[in-house]
């Protein structure tokens, strides 16, 4: 079984028998946040990627793209060496550089808001620049054939997780609310141990430029 985002749409308001306007108006809204929930509950190799950038000497500033989920890793090209810099919490890079005053080499990183990461050392120079990272890929609401890989590779837990923001929607009853969460909680650890046990190897054994197996 797999799901194409017309197909989801339809099984959605064949399980809750719903189909009042307002309702079915809010369908991408259940499955974009089911979505989100899977993206952000388990890490799987398919959704990483690279991105090269430019550190920029005097700016502690370095742009997160669009697509960003989590970091993987973030290293930096100093003389002809790739050196990776630590992921810290962004109140550790303000206390460790108050007011961006000491220049250096990068050593840490952290999320600063939406659109940026603050580094530290404030850059002495420019640095070329290589953000390894887990991305938000289109939703399957989104895509021009309406797949996507979660669509066809995690079709329960999609359709249980959207019945959730579907009964919860719908202020419907507890019980079959409370059984949906738990389909989808178990269809979620079937693709976490896929995820853990199936897809991952030894990162020591990967190609972090690349991000491809070698």
């Amino acid at each position: 079984m797999s799901f194409t985002y017309t197909t989801l749409k339809q099984a959605i308001q064949d399980w809750t028998e719903n189909d009042e306007t307002t309702f079915v108006n809010n369908l991408d809204v259940f499955i974009k946040n089911t979505e989100e929930k899977i993206l952000k509950g388990i890490n799987l190799d398919l959704f990483r990627k690279n991105a090269s950038g430019a550190m920029t000497s005097g700016n502690q500033f370095l742009a997160v793209p669009t697509d960003y989920l989590a970091p993987f890793s973030l290293s930096i090209t100093n003389s002809s060496n790739k050196e990776f810099l630590l992921f810290k919490d962004v109140n550790f890079i303000q206390e460790y550089n108050p007011n961006s005053s000491t220049t250096g080499t990068p050593k840490y990183y952290a999320l600063f808001d939406v659109t940026n990461f603050i580094i530290s050392p404030t850059p002495d120079a420019n640095y070329s620049s290589e953000l390894h990272y887990y991305y938000r890929p289109t939703s399957i609401t989104a895509t021009g054939d309406g797949t996507s890989w979660l669509g066809t590779n995690a079709p329960n837990a999609m359709l249980y997780g959207a019945l959730t923001e579907a009964y919860i929607f719908m202020k419907g009853e507890a019980d079959v609310l409370q059984s949906y969460q738990a389909k989808f909680n178990e269809a979620l650890v079937l693709l976490k141990n896929y995820g853990e046990f199936t897809e991952n190897t030894d990162y020591y054994r990967q190609s972090v430029k690349t991000g491809q197996r070698i």
